[in-house]
């Protein structure tokens, strides 16, 4: 019964371990390009820049895992983790050269501004993700 989990485990820990270290590295590359730190301001219970950054890494986790399913190459999965990170960040920049006002939005606590940036963040995951051939 547990032969098929027991004999993948360590396929399971090689992908698991990639997936978690593109995942810091990701989130490291993205608050280092917002002009605002995301950590301060969620340490000081700012929702906008927490439902923000957690559309980011949701946005970019989409891609990691469908690349997985569909690949099953630690080296495609890397591949398509660079993908995914430079669409992220490309994608928070073309909403900051759109809509400027957003990077005094999120550090004010503004949760529309928040709200918005994570649903492009995750919909551009979403299909980034579905575009994994």
């Amino acid at each position: 019964m547990f032969d098929p989990v027991i004999s993948n485990l360590l396929a399971f820990a090689s992908f698991f371990a990639t997936a978690v270290a593109l995942l810091a590295v990701f989130f490291v590359a993205y608050i280092f390009v917002t002009p605002y730190s995301e950590v301060a301001l969620i340490r000081a219970g700012n929702t906008a820049a927490a439902v923000s950054l957690g559309g980011a890494v949701i946005g970019f986790a989409l891609p990691i895992a469908v690349s997985v399913a569909v690949t099953h190459s630690l080296y495609a999965m890397l591949a398509w983790g660079v993908v995914a990170c430079l669409v992220q960040l490309l994608t928070f920049s073309a909403v900051r050269l759109a809509m400027p006002v957003i990077n005094h939005s999120i550090p004010q606590g503004r949760l529309a501004s928040g709200i918005f940036l994570a649903a492009l963040e995750i919909g551009v995951g979403i299909l980034n993700a579905g575009c994994i051939v």
